[in-house]
């Protein structure tokens, strides 16, 4: 029988992705798969929303290694669609599997949904300047951006199938050493708010009215790119955009940001976007949901006591 399949070395991305298939599959009336290398996660998927969960149990333990048991799993069960948590690690296996089976990928897929009991899914091209629709067929490969869906509120309630397969992993690479990320400051992909400062900010010092701010309104300090890699104010990390950081914060406030294309792509997704800059003409202010045109100077001092009191 026809299945949808999700799979993410990443427990939390793939939950995420149980919500788009969930709602694929009882539209094509078809069952849910979640595919895991981690036996202990699989109730919490069942519970997530999968029908079934496939649990593949190789002799290593790094995700990199899984390519090809996926690519001939897939081959052999030719599922409707394989959907891939657009993570780093993901991304790489993804493009593997895609090769083994000499199918199409969609990278990067922001919507998909059934049209005319197809499948089609939307992407951002040109720097978020267009948006590409593409209708699958066949194996349709797809990976998206964690963050991108909401994960289901768990029902432990829910029964299904949990089956474990015996693979054999690659064995051609191996992992020497292990180094963690050192963040110097939060983590802006999982903020709440966020208090954006662009090149609008005369100098390092004026920092101290947007960190005044972020901490009356309990937010996080993000930045554009310039301000990290040009200026140095804050840490690479801690910027948006394109090739940066994309975020999904419940307020996004900007302070002397212009808006350029690439720094919006990253915070498309917000669901209120507040912008302050002198130049109303700015691009900032095409995608704002409040904006004020002013001094920042004057207005982000006024705004933080208000916000105090």
């Amino acid at each position: 029988m026809p299945e949808i399949w999700i799979y993410s070395e990443d427990t939390n991305v793939a939950e995420q992705l149980l919500t788009v298939g969930r709602e694929l599959a009882d539209k094509l009336i078809q069952p849910l798969c979640a595919v895991t290398i981690f036996a202990d996660d699989a109730q919490g998927l069942i519970a997530s929303g999968a029908d079934k969960v496939i649990v593949l149990k190789g002799d290593n333990p790094w995700p990199e290694c899984y390519a090809t048991p996926i690519a001939t799993l897939v081959a052999q069960q030719s599922p409707v669609a394989l959907i891939i948590g657009g993570t780093l690690r993901g991304k790489d296996l993804a493009a593997k599997v895609a090769a083994r089976l000499k199918t199409g990928l969609v990278t990067d897929a922001f919507a998909i949904r059934v049209e005319n009991g197809a499948i089609e899914t939307d992407r951002m091209m040109y720097g978020g300047l267009a948006v590409c629709t593409e209708i699958l067929s066949g194996i349709g490969m797809i990976t998206v951006p964690p963050r991108i869906y909401e994960a289901p509120v768990k029902d432990t309630s829910r029964s299904g199938e949990i089956k474990t397969s015996e693979v054999v992993v690659e064995t051609s690479m191996t992992v020497g050493n292990v180094c963690p990320i050192i963040r110097q400051g939060a983590d802006i992909t999982i903020a709440d708010k966020l208090v954006c400062v662009g090149r609008g900010l005369g100098k390092q010092e004026d920092m101290q009215i947007a960190t005044d701010l972020a901490m009356a309104l309990g937010a996080e300090m993000a930045c554009t790119r310039s301000v990290a890699e040009d200026y140095h104010w804050l840490p690479n990390e801690s910027y948006i955009g394109l090739s940066g950081q994309r975020v999904k914060p419940s307020l996004y406030l900007s302070m002397g940001v212009s808006g350029q294309v690439q720094h919006v792509a990253g915070i498309r997704d917000s669901k209120i976007i507040v912008a302050i800059d002198t130049n109303e003409n700015a691009p900032i202010f095409a995608v704002a949901d409040y904006g004020i045109v002013g001094d920042l100077y004057q207005i982000v001092p006024l705004l933080t006591e208000a916000i105090k009191k």
